[in-house]
């Protein structure tokens, strides 16, 4: 389990941590208020990163023969103080990050699609969509994708929160077709299925004022190329999470950088590969790389 994931807690998972027992966290929850758990929309108790780190504490203070009172007043007098320079407001809204992230993960693994969404809707009113996408949904699907990969998620349980994921970032993608700005092409090579990253640099580059055509997963590079030609777009975007969904490609690739400024992007896509055809290369996540695309007229050089 990741920094990120370990920020909100189930008791059983804490417990492991600790070497303490269910029953005993939650006699000093009770006593001593030595843990602060939120509830999740399924009424789960999950605890923070900040609860672990006072249990530590007081089980120090057990070690050198303070009573379970006193070690546990000693934890709680022992909270670290906001760094200088950060307000306590920006402390608490980033805790508040973490913890929901941690909430919606929980949900999501739950299957329970009324709390997702509701947390998707705090999330959505408390903080900017940059926000949520970069730090929430974003390490959330990477997470997910490897855990998948380990066997630690089944097929029911991934294709339920990728899709529930996928209906909120079309809901913000309504209407990004429209105004004046650059046009961009979004697309994924021949059998790459995981487009949710592209959809949401799709969102962010909308919001800084690009127009959109997404064709999305799995697109032939021939429909690609037509599109790009009837368009003619101010950029496409090509992107893949692993290398492979490149190989093959490479005559494809350069007709289609011949056509309309062309960058590559995703995990799959390399250096060697986008010099090699005549395409830039974004790096970066993709809310970053949306975000530092310049204005028109200068993208296509920038990009290179």
């Amino acid at each position: 389990m990741d920094a990120r994931r370990a920020s909100v807690l189930r008791i059983g998972e804490l417990s492991r941590r600790l070497g303490v027992s269910d029953h005993v966290l939650r006699a000093w929850e009770r006593r001593y208020g030595l843990l602060r758990p939120v509830r999740s929309a399924g009424g789960f108790r999950l605890y923070s990163a900040a609860d672990e780190s006072r249990v530590r504490r007081m089980q120090a203070y057990l070690a050198r023969g303070l009573s379970a009172a006193e070690a546990a007043r000693a934890a709680m007098d022992e909270e670290p103080e906001p760094r200088a320079g950060v307000s306590t407001e920006t402390v608490e809204r980033r805790g508040g990050l973490a913890d929901a992230a941690g909430v919606l993960a929980q949900t999501l693994d739950d299957m329970d699609e009324p709390g997702a969404q509701a947390v998707l809707d705090r999330l959505l009113a408390d903080f900017t969509v940059e926000t949520v996408l970069r730090e929430v949904v974003l390490p959330y699907l990477h997470e997910l994708g490897e855990r998948w990969e380990r066997g630690e998620v089944n097929v029911a349980e991934e294709h339920f929160a990728s899709n529930l994921l996928r209906g909120r970032l079309a809901n913000l993608a309504r209407g990004w077709g429209q105004g004046h700005g650059p046009l961009a092409v979004l697309a994924c090579p021949p059998g790459e299925l995981h487009d949710l990253p592209l959809l949401a640099f799709g969102i962010v580059l909308h919001r800084n004022g690009w127009r959109i055509s997404y064709v999305g997963a799995n697109t032939p590079l021939e429909d690609i190329a037509r599109t790009a030609a009837d368009l003619r777009p101010d950029l496409v975007v090509l992107a893949a999470v692993t290398p492979e969904r490149f190989e093959g490609l490479d005559a494809h690739v350069s007709r289609l950088a011949r056509i309309a400024p062309l960058a590559l992007a995703g995990a799959g896509a390399t250096p060697t590969m986008a010099q090699a055809n005549g395409a830039g290369l974004l790096t970066g996540d993709p809310v970053t790389s949306a975000e530092q695309m310049p204005p028109a007229g200068q993208h296509t050089q920038d990009a290179r």
